[in-house]
């Protein structure tokens, strides 16, 4: 139902949207800086899981009305850009006590699991960059009358989350190592937890007021 050829000409296209660093690599910067290298990499899946569910939206037709309707694209802009300025608040109110955190075992809880995952499900699934380009490119690697289009675009919309939490897994990862050598000083990581969530405040506050439907 789906060839080769689609599958790979989206690949392509999505990975060099992936790789040039966006909002959700600053944001799984941002998190483990401020959260650590677990939470970090619990926050990417959930981001990778809201954009997902962006893929279905498209798939059944919400990515069109978020593509040619302007006040549905700024609501679903300024909800993901308040929820990155409340997390990044969150972060720089806490940045005290990042030592403290770093250095006793967090308890893994089922709680504070699904916490931390739906932080990322929220970021992921309000990106109005990644809806409108998937409303935008998705349906024309469609091959229409070879099998349902909603199918196709729920098969091929896999790969752009399946990329993204590669490449943001590693960009968390590295940022998690940073942290740990800031960690050595608890006024570097008490700084380096200020720095990430002001990233994530700054972040926010640029989707808030930039970002038209047009824009790259």
């Amino acid at each position: 139902m789906v060839s080769l050829s689609q599958l790979a000409g989206f690949a392509a296209l999505t990975f060099v949207m992936i790789v040039v660093p966006g909002p959700s690599v600053l944001f799984a910067i941002s998190r483990a800086l401020t959260v650590g290298r677990r939470d970090a990499l619990l926050s990417v899946v959930g981001n990778a899981t809201g954009v997902y569910v962006q893929v279905v939206a498209v798939a059944f037709g919400l990515g069109a009305l978020v593509e040619s309707s302007a006040a549905v694209f700024t609501t679903v802009k300024l909800v993901g850009a308040g929820y990155l300025v409340y997390l990044g608040v969150q972060a720089w109110r806490h940045r005290r006590s990042l030592a403290e955190t770093f250095h006793t075992a967090v308890s893994a809880t089922r709680g504070r699991t699904v916490r931390v995952l739906r932080d990322g499900f929220v970021v992921g699934f309000a990106n109005p960059k990644s809806i409108v380009f998937l409303a935008a490119v998705l349906p024309q690697f469609v091959v229409y009358g070879s099998g349902s289009v909603t199918v196709q675009i729920l098969l091929l919309g896999i790969l752009l989350p399946a990329i993204a939490l590669i490449s943001d897994s590693v960009w968390a990862l590295a940022a998690a190592t940073a942290r740990a050598w800031f960690a050595r000083s608890p006024r570097r990581l008490e700084l380096i937890g200020g720095a990430g969530g002001l990233m994530m405040i700054g972040l926010g506050t640029t989707l808030a007021v930039t970002g038209g439907r047009n824009d790259s």
